[in-house]
């Protein structure tokens, strides 16, 4: 089996068995995100996506978990993705549980019934980039997706019976609108009540100008204390029953693991004391993204 890279997986799926049932992004409008722009998005066929399953089941009969790549999974007709899933659990005898991907206009195209029975089907964790929950950030960013979408998506994935993963981006509405994005993005995941909540900060790479392009003079973009203070005042806002904070992921300054409703202080405690120490406990720039 060969990967059509760059080939990209959240962090909790580290150890999961990737297999692309789709390349690159259904939407890949995002200003932000240059993970996708280098593909033209398409399905691919079942029978090619079935060789590859073959394969890796013949060389690693014991996977317990699959990861379907590539940015939207979800996407795929209900004929195509059942048979997706239930060639995945007749090959693998041990597997545990398939993920993907899900953009929030994808989720509201797929009906209540249809979700269902993907769950039913085998399909679990869904990973949902929120990005931030305020609207002028959103359209800056070209999400094309607006709050109100977001949240109708995200409640319907967790009514269908899904965990949700909900990941949003620290930076990502600059200096100006640094307080708008966070105010509001704690709102919407309040509201939300996700099952995990991810922080990632804003990493653009080879993006950084042409992003700064994009956003208008007025943009400034954050440093890390600046992005260590919006951790703060998402933790300190954010009103969740039992969903799981992380900022594990490699684009972070700062790890932390949380549930928000129990170990809120501590959290703050360990940005706190970052704020005041940041030589001693925040990640140097040349082990992010590592």
């Amino acid at each position: 089996m060969q990967y059509d890279e760059p080939l990209f997986r959240p962090p909790s799926e580290a150890h999961s068995l990737i297999l692309q049932a789709t390349l690159g992004c259904s939407n890949n409008t995002c200003l932000f995100c240059g993970m996708y722009k280098m593909k033209k998005f398409k399905v691919r066929p079942f029978e090619a996506f079935k060789k590859d399953v073959l394969e890796c089941a013949q060389y690693m009969p014991g996977a317990r978990r699959i990861f379907l790549a590539d940015g939207d999974a979800l996407v795929m007709s209900m004929s195509h993705f059942t048979k997706v899933l239930r060639l995945l659990y007749a090959k693998f005898p041990n597997l545990e549980r398939v993920t993907c991907y899900a953009n929030p206009i994808n989720l509201l195209n797929k009906s209540m019934g249809e979700l269902r029975q993907l769950r039913e089907e085998g399909l679990d964790i869904l990973y949902l980039g929120m990005e931030s929950g305020n609207d002028e950030v959103l359209k800056r960013i070209a999400k094309g997706s607006t709050r109100a979408e977001i949240l109708e998506a995200g409640r319907k994935a967790l009514d269908a019976g899904f965990p949700l993963s909900v990941t949003v981006i620290l930076g990502l509405g600059g200096r100006k609108l640094s307080e708008a994005h966070i105010r509001d993005t704690a709102s919407l995941c309040s509201e939300l009540n996700p099952t995990y909540l991810s922080a990632l900060t804003l990493m653009l790479g080879p993006l950084e100008g042409y992003f700064a392009k994009t956003q208008g003079p007025d943009f400034d973009f954050l440093d890390k204390l600046d992005m260590l203070r919006e951790v703060r005042g998402l933790v300190s806002a954010l009103e969740t029953s039992g969903t799981v904070f992380r900022t594990n992921h490699a684009s972070n300054y700062l790890p932390l693991k949380g549930v928000l409703s129990r170990d809120r202080a501590q959290l703050l405690s360990a940005i706190d004391a970052a704020l005041a120490d940041p030589d001693r406990y925040l990640k140097p720039e040349f082990l992010r993204a590592l």
